[in-house]
């Protein structure tokens, strides 16, 4: 018998934070190992991207990287479950920022700061910290089956103070063009994943890899800046851990905005911010590659070879460029990990 992943997931949202926290981190850490041991098609992907990270990895040694990230991966559901319960107190003993000036520097702008992130650490407690320490959040959710799902995702995350656009839901593309002409808020969109086929082909350490063209579609069509931003997990102590109330916090690097050399066709400006904000994402997967909560297909090689070839046909073999207005990329959700 199926579980009912909707019902699972209220419960869960309803339940998880009356829960004594070292029981539920027991939890979630073996829910992490028996599916990690079980190698279901997820884990083996994420096997295959870690491989790409860090390629001078033996197997053994791979292998405890995959486990400590399927660890890391059901870290953030169980953060995600019990986040709204917790005070702002928590929330900001839980986050430490790196280069936090090369985004305030451009808050007081004419235009909102788009920034490009990756599946890692926990981007809905940055979102959360940012709203309450930066900026209002502005960001894109992607729509998931079952509709319950979807639905506990939303009320989640506009509960902890996001404002979000979820994708198919009228041109979301158009309402975060009119976002970003607009000051006082910040953008985040996870982008290291092709949801729309009309990315964008770029060299993610030494591969070609697929991303979405959103944020820097984004950027270039409005001036506002694209700021790259990492996420990982740190291990807290002392007063820090006691503030917090968990052994676990995450650390926000903001990387200086990327910047398109004027002499860029207005047609590449696109791929070439893109391969602006990859190139600095990649420093942050290199650093924490078990932060990288990718159990999908990320890199060309893994993709089919006839449906890949269609797609760029479809595209005329080139990039999306801003005037296609490519759909932004959605604050994404991690796919069932077996």
């Amino acid at each position: 018998m199926g579980i009912d992943t909707g019902k699972a997931f209220t419960f869960a949202w309803r339940n998880a934070h009356k829960v004594p926290e070292p029981i539920l981190r027991g939890v979630f850490t073996a829910v992490a190992d028996v599916t990690w041991l079980l190698r279901g098609g997820g884990v083996r992907q994420l096997e295959k991207n870690l491989a790409r990270v860090r390629p001078g990895l033996g197997d053994r040694a791979l292998r405890r990287l995959s486990r400590a990230g399927m660890r890391s991966y059901m870290r953030y559901y169980r953060e995600a479950f019990t986040l709204p319960a917790w005070t702002p107190e928590q929330v900001a003993a839980r986050v430490r920022v790196i280069g936090e000036q090369n985004l305030r520097e451009h808050l007081d702008g004419d235009r909102s700061p788009v920034l490009a992130l990756s599946h890692q650490g926990n981007w809905d407690l940055a979102g959360a910290w940012a709203t309450r320490h930066l900026a209002p959040v502005l960001t894109v959710a992607e729509r998931l089956e079952p509709e319950e799902v979807f639905q506990e995702f939303l009320a989640f995350r506009t509960g902890i103070g996001l404002e979000i656009l979820a994708l198919g839901d009228g041109d979301v593309f158009r309402e975060l063009v009119r976002g970003a002409r607009r000051p006082g808020r910040i953008i985040p969109l996870l982008a290291d994943r092709d949801l729309t086929a009309r990315g964008v082909e770029v060299d993610l350490f030494g591969r070609r890899a697929r991303v979405a063209a959103g944020p820097a579609a984004l950027a270039v069509t409005t001036g506002a800046p694209l700021i790259p931003a990492g996420i990982s997990y740190e291990r807290l102590r002392g007063a820090r851990r006691r503030a917090a109330g968990t052994p676990w916090g995450i650390v926000i690097r903001f990387f200086p905005s990327v910047e398109v050399p004027a002499d860029v066709p207005r047609s590449e400006r696109v791929a070439a911010a893109t391969q602006g904000w990859v190139d600095a994402l990649s420093v942050a997967l290199g650093e924490r590659p078990e932060d990288w909560h990718m159990l999908q297909k990320v890199f060309v090689e893994d993709l089919d070879p006839e449906r890949y070839a269609r797609t760029q046909a479809a595209a005329g073999e080139r990039p999306a460029t801003v005037d296609e207005h490519p759909a932004a990329t959605a604050q994404g959700d991690p796919e069932p990990a077996a």
